[in-house]
């Protein structure tokens, strides 16, 4: 079964709400319950004792405690419906004299004794606080008592008790009210985070959607396909504009594969062109025998230029399958240089060109993969004569600046056009003077400089003016 993430995000947001308040209402309840409870306690404990001193002071003053003018039957009436609690007044065996109820009313109780329990407490401890019907009420009451005592010849003796008393359902119906009022709100908060977490888990499912169904039309051809809701500032606008960017990568990549079999299909097609018409020419005898020798020589060009062209894209896929140089040493950079110049000599000489080194007499250490730098001083120069102008002078200097080695390699010969500087490092390029003047040159050996040169995280700049194009590249020195 296919579970959303809207259905998740919804049952998850709901869960932890509930769970919050089922546990907040039974902390509100539990503490609301104690704290009305002790409040009222400790309310009728401070009520009562200043009943009882009252009474106290009243007996030790010489009036009776039932007498209706100064007594009990006099103040407790008032008191009672201050306190909005009953007030009873009992002799020391716990039957009731004198009762006193919240409407200020004051009567006799009937034959009505407390428990003998809670007498004996009073008596024993001084005071009795809790909940109980005392043993007169029908239902459960908060109760509080204090003695009054009386001096005899043996000390105090307790001849009399005062209670204030209170129904405990008046505050059962408090509290009641209290938690209706809070599931109420808890309700309502309820329902209110219920549509927001619905309205946002939607608006977050939406954008997710939509990118699905793009991902899905992407990979199935419909590579033109971009997310448009990217000004979001938030994961999914990221998403979006990752999405985005991967996308203009592969159709780079699809661009830059289309030109690539465009680019070899044609390098291919020449060569191949040219072997067939001539081989067919020998076969079917179009080619007279005196000219045999002369067709089967430009077969056997194109075939090498096919071997050098198949060779290239070899080393340019070894090269491509790795992004930076795995292992790099020391090694002089003077003496790769002079390698190079001494392997060329043979076409440096058939081309009547001159070479001019600027090159340290001392031993300039480099880091870097010596058979990459290699090949990318064997390609410059090879460049370098290719282009150059026969009698002409071909410079190499290198110098140090700062922790780098700048290596140049210079021509005379014709100016590169400022529009063909910027593609001069790309795949399979060739200018036309090129086309004219070289046959055998395949458009990679640039193209192999620059990403031998990006694999070792360095720089390579050409500038061509009044003739001379001179290419520099940078090395990190060593030590």
């Amino acid at each position: 079964m296919k579970h959303s993430m809207f259905r998740r995000h919804f049952l998850l947001t709901a869960g932890m709400i509930l769970i919050s308040f089922f546990l907040l209402a039974v902390a509100f309840m539990t503490l609301s319950y104690r704290y009305m409870v002790q409040e009222r306690t400790q309310t009728m404990d401070e009520n009562v004792s200043y009943v009882a001193v009252l009474t106290q002071k009243l007996l030790d003053r010489g009036y009776s405690p039932t007498s209706e003018q100064e007594g009990f039957p006099f103040y407790s009436p008032a008191l009672s419906s201050i306190s909005q609690a009953n007030l009873l007044l009992c002799d020391e065996s716990g039957t009731v004299i004198r009762y006193a109820d919240c409407s200020g009313t004051c009567s006799s109780y009937g034959d009505k004794t407390i428990s003998s329990s809670i007498t004996t407490l009073v008596e024993q401890q001084g005071s009795y606080s809790g909940m109980s019907d005392l043993g007169i009420f029908p239902s459960v009451h908060f109760a509080s008592g204090r003695p009054i005592y009386i001096q005899t010849p043996d000390g105090p003796h307790m001849e009399f008790m005062v209670f204030m008393t209170a129904s405990a359902d008046d505050l059962m119906v408090l509290w009641r009210s209290l938690a209706t009022l809070f599931f109420f709100t808890a309700v309502v908060v309820f329902c209110i985070a219920f549509v927001s977490s619905s309205i946002f888990s939607l608006q977050q499912a939406k954008p997710l959607r939509e990118l699905t169904d793009i991902v899905r039309r992407f990979g199935m051809g419909e590579h033109d396909l971009r997310v448009t809701d990217c000004h979001r500032k938030d994961e999914l606008g990221e998403l979006a504009c990752t999405f985005n960017t991967m996308a203009d990568s592969l159709a780079s990549t699809e661009k830059d594969r289309r030109e690539f079999v465009a680019n070899i299909s044609h390098e291919l097609k020449t060569p191949l062109t040219t072997i067939s018409g001539f081989t067919s020419g020998i076969l079917d005898g179009t080619i007279p025998p005196e000219k045999v020798n002369d067709s089967l020589q430009v077969v056997a060009s194109e075939t090498a230029r096919l071997s050098r062209l198949v060779r290239r894209m070899l080393d340019m896929s070894a090269l491509q399958s790795r992004e930076t140089v795995n292992s790099q040493v020391e090694f002089d950079i003077c003496e790769t240089m002079v390698q190079a110049v001494i392997s060329l000599e043979g076409k440096i000489r058939s081309h009547r060109l001159d070479m001019d080194l600027h090159i340290p007499d001392k031993r300039t250490l480099v880091w870097g993969d010596p058979d990459g730098i290699t090949q990318v001083c064997y390609n410059l120069l090879d460049n370098a004569a290719k282009f150059a102008c026969p009698g002409s002078v071909i410079g190499v200097s290198i110098t140090t600046k700062g922790r780098k080695a700048y290596i140049s390699v210079k021509n005379q010969g014709e100016t590169i056009p400022p529009d063909e500087i910027g593609v001069i490092f790309d795949r399979f390029h060739k200018s036309d003077r090129s086309r004219s003047m070289d046959k055998e040159g395949v458009g990679l050996g640039l193209h192999i400089v620059k990403t031998i040169l990006n694999q070792h995280k360095e720089n390579i700049t050409v500038t061509s003016e009044n003739g001379v194009t001179e290419f520099i590249f940078t090395l990190a020195l060593a030590g």
